[in-house]
């Protein structure tokens, strides 16, 4: 069995996946209205709510810039605000109803095209491939 080559392995696997996530971004009418900071954003707020502080850090952006995102989404209904019932000077950020919906249907949206794209394209043994693929690829994100 011919040696793998990981640097160009890692290539062109990082060059297929940052294809496929622009393409993907693209893929959603309703999610090209929101930045991918946004998006980003409700995604997490859609798993537990946050102090804006907590959400800068883990988007690796400044508190000033969270900042004007949840300004923003906040202009668009999609997020909530409430103080802290531990510490009133602080205010916890959830997900709407309204962003819990658009965040659903961006979701929707784009597992459509891929599922859409993978019947079109692939035959049954690689659509097959891709689904092993699955869990080497969970493995690597969870790499540090």
């Amino acid at each position: 069995m011919a040696s793998i080559d990981n640097e160009q392995l890692a290539a062109e696997l990082r060059t297929v996946i940052t294809r496929l996530v622009k393409k993907l971004r693209k893929k959603s009418e309703v999610g090209s209205q929101l930045s991918l900071t946004q998006r980003s954003t409700l995604a997490m707020l859609y798993q537990s709510e946050m102090l804006p502080s907590e959400l800068a850090a883990q988007e690796k952006i400044t508190n000033q810039s969270m900042s004007q995102v949840l300004n923003h989404l906040d202009e668009l209904g999609l997020i909530n605000r409430k103080p802290s019932e531990t510490d009133k000077r602080k205010v916890l950020v959830s997900i709407s109803e309204q962003g819990v919906s658009l965040l659903l249907q961006m979701r929707e949206e784009r597992n459509h095209w891929l599922a859409r794209a993978i019947a079109e394209t692939c035959f049954p043994p690689e659509q097959e491939a891709l689904l092993k693929a699955i869990g080497p690829l969970t493995k690597i994100l969870d790499f540090e």
